[in-house]
């Protein structure tokens, strides 16, 4: 039985992106700690957030929406992820390897999303 939300595996895949993330925007220049750096981690560290919410949350309505909203922090993650790559500040084969990821987690959050959809 999960008793928390570090107990769920898509919060687990969630945070480590998340670390991911941040290692890989370690390397970006100066210029742009106001703007892509700062945008990449917040959108990343934002999926396990709204997970970890949506898990404190009572309400499968409730529920469902920081699960969604959490997905859309995915997809934004992977939009700058590819910025990053066409501005070359990324390398290719690393963007590719994290937005695959990006994608199962998010194939993940619509699972959990649509078993709470059949309860409402």
């Amino acid at each position: 039985m999960i008793k928390s939300f570090r107990d769920m595996s898509v919060w687990q895949h969630s945070f480590q992106l998340s670390v991911d993330v941040f290692n890989l925007s370690k390397g970006l220049p100066r210029s742009e700690d106001y703007a892509l750096t700062s945008q990449i981690r917040r959108s990343s560290n934002s999926v396990s957030a709204n997970i970890a919410e949506a898990f404190g949350r009572k309400t499968s309505k409730d529920k469902i929406y920081y699960y969604t909203v959490s997905r859309g922090s995915a997809y934004e993650t992977q939009n700058h992820l590819l910025y990053g790559g066409g501005a070359e500040y990324f390398d290719a084969s690393t963007i590719d390897v994290l937005v695959k990821r990006y994608d199962n987690l998010i194939y993940e959050l619509n699972k959990i999303t649509n078993k709470l959809e059949r309860r409402v």
